[in-house]
């Protein structure tokens, strides 16, 4: 069974309809992975602020706390696929299908 999982750097929220503008980009990542669940991926998403501990357990991931701009992090498979910024449509669409 394929595995996407998303570690979030400290937020209210993982939608990003909190606040005052909402975040387009969170919103749709949300989305997706909604939608991959339904099909039968395992999502897995965690928020600095509401689980550090998930964040010091993994080994892929405890350095990028170092990184300024380390977070997001996005591992498909348990291998980063992506840090520093949310993911484009274009790569959603790659993990989706692989």
């Amino acid at each position: 069974m394929k595995t996407i999982a998303v570690y979030d750097p400290p937020m209210c929220c993982s939608t990003g309809v909190c606040g005052p503008e909402a975040d387009p980009d969170l919103a749709r990542l949300a989305a997706f992975l909604s939608d991959a669940a339904k099909r039968g991926v395992r999502v897995e998403r965690y928020n600095l602020a509401h689980e550090p501990m998930k964040f010091l357990e993994h080994p892929g991931v405890k350095p990028l706390l170092d990184d300024e701009d380390g977070l997001p992090a996005i591992l498909v498979d348990g291998e980063l696929a992506l840090n520093g910024r949310l993911p484009s449509a274009e790569e959603l669409s790659t993990w989706a299908s692989a």
